[in-house]
């Protein structure tokens, strides 16, 4: 049994005051309604017209429910659920719960000076109005604390779908969606598009706290395989985004026009396969290029490097150091010795060696070919 109720068996009004009190139950209602658009400024505009008029009957309803249940003719539970309804409806108005607390308070102190001068007419004992007005602040309460139940359960449910709604942006990011359902699912998780992603890959444990450094705009994905977390990071300043980084074990993909994610995603996965030391992706970019096709650059260094195989390994190994090197260095011989710790007689000697090995050594296609076979050493 709710406080409320347990006062109204206690104070049980005769029919005599309770119907002197519903006389001035509409003038104390409106009276109510006034004041709170006076003195709450965010229900200034909001009780004009129609909906003032809707408010104005649930407040003589509420009221009216009271002093059914203060004459002992109620026993609560329908101003409750209103109160409860009327708490979410708040949200959905965009109101915060501090402004219906506010109205609550405004009407509690406007609901009871008018219904205790009606009380007070009505020849109601001084005894019996103290535990009137007790009566009246505990219904009260119990509404309000119902409206902020509404309230908070709205913010709750809004807050789980927006979620959701979000999650389903960054899924349709990630999967590469085209511009029309990009811009459909953006629009339902109510996301202003940025200029420009950048993906962030790193472990779930530590997507939230990463996150609570990052722009608020940022798309988080915390449960994909392997204990990985996704970060679509809004416009951002990379150089400013790899130090809120430092010390996690994150990689950060390129800035790709928002709805080109998947990119900046693809690119920061294949960095992640290839080397788990690897944070910024645009430092790797030949790694990157060459390990885009394993087995297609392993058949290229075969068959670039296919003169070499008969050699024995240690011939065959400095041979293509010297190959490397005079590739990297444009074929200047003195450049090339610096970089082998060599004399440039001994380049010389070798050049002579590849140059019988690869007779077009100088043609622009065998160049092209041995630059990208030499372009990661050999394990």
């Amino acid at each position: 049994m709710s406080r409320t109720v347990r006062g109204a068996a206690e104070l049980a009004l005769n029919e005599t005051t309770v119907s002197a009190l519903r006389a001035v139950l509409k003038v104390t209602a409106d009276e109510v309604v006034e004041a709170i658009i006076d003195e709450v400024p965010s229900y200034a505009n909001a009780l004009q017209g129609r909906m003032g008029a809707t408010i104005r009957r649930a407040v003589r309803t509420a009221l009216g429910h009271y002093l059914d249940l203060a004459g002992g003719l109620a026993t609560g539970g329908d101003a409750g659920e209103a109160a409860y309804e009327l708490g979410r409806g708040e949200v959905r108005d965009g109101r915060s719960m501090d402004a219906l607390l506010s109205a609550y308070r405004v009407g509690a102190r406007v609901a009871w000076r008018g219904l205790a001068t009606g009380a007070v007419a009505a020849g109601l004992p001084a005894e019996e109005v103290a535990k009137f007005a007790e009566l009246t602040f505990a219904y009260i309460d119990e509404l309000s604390a119902a409206s902020a139940a509404g309230h908070a359960d709205e913010l709750a449910v809004r807050g789980r779908a927006h979620e959701r709604d979000l999650e389903q942006l960054a899924r349709k990011l990630l999967a590469g969606a085209g511009e029309e359902t990009l811009l459909a699912a953006a629009d339902q998780a109510k996301w202003s598009p940025p200029g420009s992603l950048t993906v962030v890959l790193l472990p779930s444990a530590q997507a939230r706290p990463a996150y609570r450094l990052l722009d608020p705009g940022t798309l988080v994905l915390d449960d994909l395989p392997d204990a990985t977390a996704v970060l679509l990071v809004p416009d951002a300043d990379r150089a400013h985004l790899l130090r809120q980084l430092t010390d996690r074990a994150a990689v950060v993909g390129p800035s790709r026009p928002w709805t080109r994610a998947s990119a900046s995603y693809a690119r920061a996965v294949r960095a992640r396969a290839l080397s788990p030391d690897i944070r910024d992706t645009d430092d790797h970019l030949v790694d990157l290029v060459l390990s885009a096709d394993e087995d297609a650059y392993a058949d290229l260094r075969a068959r670039a490097l296919a003169p070499l195989r008969d050699l024995r390994p240690n011939s065959a190994r400095r041979l293509e150091e010297t190959l490397r090197a005079w590739l990297l260095h444009h074929g200047r011989r003195e450049d090339v010795a610096a970089s082998l710790f060599v004399h440039p007689q001994t380049v010389r000697y070798r050049m002579g060696l590849l140059r019988d090995l690869f007779p077009d050594l100088d043609s622009p296609q065998r160049v092209l070919e041995l630059t990208l076979a030499l372009a990661i050493p050999a394990k």
